[in-house]
């Protein structure tokens, strides 16, 4: 695995496992990564890693939640 280093402005409360999820769900989102991989960046099993992309606002079944919201709409 590959190591990279981003610099977040002091005063910006978060730690390393919210850092590393919000990067690994926005690239699961963008299909760029698979669950597998997400959860081995993690540190979580596949099964909480895809548990918690909802509270990232990722969908699982890749479908973005405002089309959807917007589909639900137009019924």
């Amino acid at each position: 695995m590959e190591q990279i280093v981003i610099n977040i402005p002091i005063g910006i409360e978060i730690n390393m496992f919210e850092a590393s999820m919000i990067l690994a769900s926005k690239l699961y989102e963008d299909d760029k990564l698979t669950s597998g991989q997400g959860a081995e960046m993690t540190g979580l099993s596949k099964r909480a890693f895809i548990e918690l992309l909802g509270k990232y606002n990722t969908s699982v079944i890749g479908y973005d939640f405002e089309d959807l919201e917007n589909d639900l709409k137009n019924v």
